[in-house]
């Protein structure tokens, strides 16, 4: 039967019952069973990192999740005392010290896979990542990363099942988001972009940001600040109005995505080859005269 705890925003949070193993990451998170029956990988409000990466993953998730993006389902998960004081494993590390992870409500992310999954990786070979099912949605969490202002790169997991051939990518990690634990936007083109362009060959004008960046700008403000209202306040020590103010600067900054994403697009990485080439063949249908689309290539690039 699932055990759920009502929040004091009227959420529910899921009961851990079991720990399983600590987890590779900064954060230290730890595998965790639930109550539901699932298996959820677990960051604790005395992280190394930051109390308010917690909140940043929960928000940063379901703002993904809004739009239709491949996210892990998020809890808030209640790990009590008697648990810890019984897993000698919950503990986190400091350089040369520890301590137990703190009893309360703490972010659970579903694993990926489950806990017999068919297959998951977190590196695939080129012409395996090619293949991936849903590799058009690099650039549709690239426009949830550049609105949150991930100062992380990239983070994605690939899995399948076992008698399927190609990869889906799921974007987990967004404890970054919002600059972690400042609460800030201090944009930088390859901020909160995923390490490999291969990823977004696939990228030709803006109309490969569809349908995220329209979702994302058409998105209700009550949605949003619905999602917010699922964060336990004690996340971000229960001071209301900074969460007021990420929130209202989140809306200012939906008119802001096109920009950003366009710093990046004539940054040194160069991640959008065949936009280029697809602007240029516009041009060359436009204007056929011999030549001119010669000139007019030269002066973009």
């Amino acid at each position: 039967m699932k055990c759920t705890i009502r929040l004091s925003g009227g959420g529910l949070a899921v009961l851990a019952t079991q720990a399983i193993r600590r987890m590779r990451g900064g954060a230290q998170g730890h595998l965790m069973l639930a109550s539901d029956g699932n298996p959820y990988v677990v960051k604790f409000q005395n992280n190394p990192q930051h109390i308010r990466v917690l909140a940043n993953e929960l928000l940063a998730t379901r703002l993904a999740e809004a739009v239709g993006l491949s996210v892990p389902a998020t809890e808030v998960v209640e790990v009590t005392d008697w648990l810890i004081q019984n897993s000698k494993e919950l503990v986190l590390h400091f350089g040369q010290s520890q301590e137990p992870c703190r009893a309360g409500l703490h972010f659970g992310s579903r694993l990926v896979g489950g806990l017999m999954p068919g297959l998951v990786v977190d590196y695939l070979p080129e012409d395996r990542l090619v293949e991936v099912k849903n590799l058009t949605e690099f650039a549709g969490m690239l426009v949830i990363d550049k609105w949150t202002c991930n100062s992380n790169g990239r983070q994605a997991v690939f899995h399948k099942k076992l008698r399927e051939k190609r990869y889906i990518a799921m974007f987990i990690d967004q404890g970054y988001c919002f600059n972690a634990g400042e609460w800030e936007f201090v944009d930088a083109p390859l901020r909160g972009v995923y390490a490999r362009n291969l990823v977004y060959r696939g990228v030709t004008g803006w109309e490969s940001f569809e349908p995220w960046l329209g979702r994302v700008q058409e998105l209700d403000p009550q949605k949003i600040w619905s999602i917010a209202e699922t964060v336990p306040p004690e996340w971000y020590g229960g001071n209301l109005a900074e969460m007021e103010m990420l929130v209202e600067q989140l809306l200012k900054r939906r008119e802001l995505i096109p920009e950003l994403i366009t710093h990046f697009r004539e940054s040194s990485r160069g991640p959008f080859p065949n936009w280029m080439k697809s602007e240029t063949m516009a041009m060359n249908r436009q204007f056929p005269e011999p030549g001119w689309a010669d000139t007019v290539s030269g002066q973009i690039m």
